[in-house]
């Protein structure tokens, strides 16, 4: 596992309070060593998101999920 995993491990079971307290520690540091800030997701980021939660998710979790297969809730449609 990477560092970078560690933190995340670590922050999820902080609470939110907390996590945000530790996230404002980290852009702190960034800023004290000149780290540019992050940008927004790219689409690759997507790819990478999903590569790490994909453990997360049940056994009963769809292997392919297309438009068609989500349901419309909220739209008049049953």
């Amino acid at each position: 596992m990477t560092l970078a995993e560690t933190l995340y491990q670590h922050s999820r079971q902080l609470p939110e309070s907390a996590a945000r307290e530790v996230l404002a520690f980290i852009e702190n540091v960034e800023k004290r060593y000149g780290v540019l800030p992050t940008t927004p997701a790219a689409s690759s980021d997507t790819e990478a998101f999903l590569a790490v939660v994909a453990g997360t998710l049940g056994d009963d979790f769809p292997d392919d999920i297309t438009g068609r297969s989500r349901p419309r809730f909220g739209r008049g449609h049953a």
